[in-house]
Order: structure tokens, then sequence, then C-alpha cells
């Protein structure tokens, strides 16, 4: 039976998806208010977006998280390539739990990483800043690096593999030849997920921070403790277009075949 023939499904779903993004569109449609309101439309302009590109300190935040989230994504599509290719050639013993242990950072509350990332740096008188941000990051963007170059994995033929050493290539070079052209839309997913998830991380950043530090969602949650302006919405407008360029090219690139 099909869920649709349930009454009320539809309407209800209807209600889900215009409490999910009606919010959203609004967002969008204020930020190119020609008013100083940020609720009230004025009319059309797009006068708050040449202010936001014309603030230093915003753009002195976005090229923070653009630091954090280019290095931080990079770094940890590097660590879950290994990973995912360890974990899907050979099953050994304890591999679920190996499994479950990559994936905690998915499953455990932000905030709890958060903490726990904050007092761990403190224990080992790390000072706060970038580097800081980084690290915290690194280790939060590995599961969105890994499944999707998992996923790859697990659609691939093993047996190119195994006929690349039949013809006496050496691992290395059935990786470099083989493995690593028909992995690289995988890869190219993990690493655009793990750069948005990165650009877009508060709740971590906002813990493990230092002075000079800021990023630009950090720098967003400063603005709107003072007020909601048209300048917010049009940052917040940029971001989340950002956001779904990436994701969107990021399952493009997933389901792309060689």
């Amino acid at each position: 039976m099909s869920l649709r023939s349930f009454p009320g499904v539809r309407a209800v779903s209807w209600a889900f998806f215009a409490y999910l993004y009606i919010p959203i569109v609004v967002l969008l449609v204020l930020a190119f208010n020609a008013g100083s309101s940020a609720t009230i439309w004025e009319g059309f302009s797009t006068r708050w977006f040449g202010v936001v590109l014309g603030n230093p300190d915003i753009l002195r935040s976005a090229k923070n998280s653009l630091i954090v989230a280019l290095v931080s994504s990079v770094a940890a599509t590097v660590m879950a390539i290994p990973a995912a290719i360890g974990m899907a050639r050979r099953r050994f013993r304890g591999q679920t739990a190996v499994s479950a242990l990559i994936a905690l950072p998915l499953v455990v509350p932000e905030v709890v990483t958060a903490v726990a990332t904050l007092l761990f740096f403190t224990a080992v008188s790390l000072p706060l800043g970038l580097f800081t941000i980084i690290l915290a990051h690194i280790v939060f963007c590995i599961p969105f690096a890994y499944l999707p170059i998992r996923a790859r994995l697990e659609g691939m033929d093993a047996s190119l593999g195994e006929a690349a050493s039949d013809l006496y290539a050496t691992p290395w070079r059935a990786f470099r030849r083989v493995t690593l052209p028909l992995l690289w839309p995988g890869i190219l997913s993990g690493l655009m997920l793990a750069f948005i998830i990165s650009l877009d991380d508060f709740v971590i950043t906002f813990f493990v921070s230092g002075a000079g530090a800021t990023t630009l969602p950090i720098y967003i949650y400063g603005m709107i403790r003072i007020g909601v302006t048209p300048e917010v919405n049009a940052i917040s407008a940029l971001m989340l277009l950002i956001s779904i360029v990436f994701v969107a090219l990021s399952w493009v690139v997933g389901r792309a075949r060689s």
C-alpha cells in the first residue's frame, strides 16, 4: 500500500515543507529589500549586497572561513581516502566498531564535540585561534568526506584491481592507474561536502576560536545579537547560495560514472 493512500499524508507533507522552506524564501526576498528594515518590504534593491562586499570586517571573516574550510576539507579528505579503502578492501575483526567510530561525529551532539575539543585544547595548552579551528574541523569533517568515498568504492568492480595485479602492476601502480581514476567522483563529492560543512559550522567554531579568529558564522552571530538588519539578510543569502551550489555539485559529482 502506498503511503499516499493514507488520509492527511499529503497535507502534512505540504505543511512540513512550508514550515521548513518558507522562512528561507522570506529571508532571500528581504535580502533584496531597498529599505533599512529587515522585515518590512520597501522595494527591490541590491544595495545591501554592495554594503556586505564593501565591509572589511565581513571580508576578513569570510577569508578566515575560506582558509579553515579549504585546509580542513582537504586534510579530512586525504585521511578519509585510505580509511575508506582499508574498510572496503577486506573484512577484519572489529570492522563494525571501527565504522561506528568513524561515523561517531555524525551521531554525537555537536555541542558535546565542541566542549570536548575545547577541554582537550585547554589540557594540552594549545592557544585558541585559526589553527585550533582547523584541527577541530578536520576531525568533524572526516565522516562527511569518508561516506561518499566509501559509497563509491562499494559500487566499483573489485576485479579491476585484481586484473591490474595479474598484469604485474604493483599495489601503488594499480591504485594510481585503476582505483584512483574510478574513485575521483567520490573523492570530489566528499571534498565538497566537507568544505561546505566546515564553511557553515558555528557550534564547534564558537567554542574553539580565539581572538582574531572570527569566521563568517561567528561574525553573523555577533551582528544579530545587536539586531537583525538587511545586511544580515544579504550575508545569509550569499552563504545559502554557496551552500546550495556546493551541495548540488557534491550530489552531481557523486552520481558521476567514469
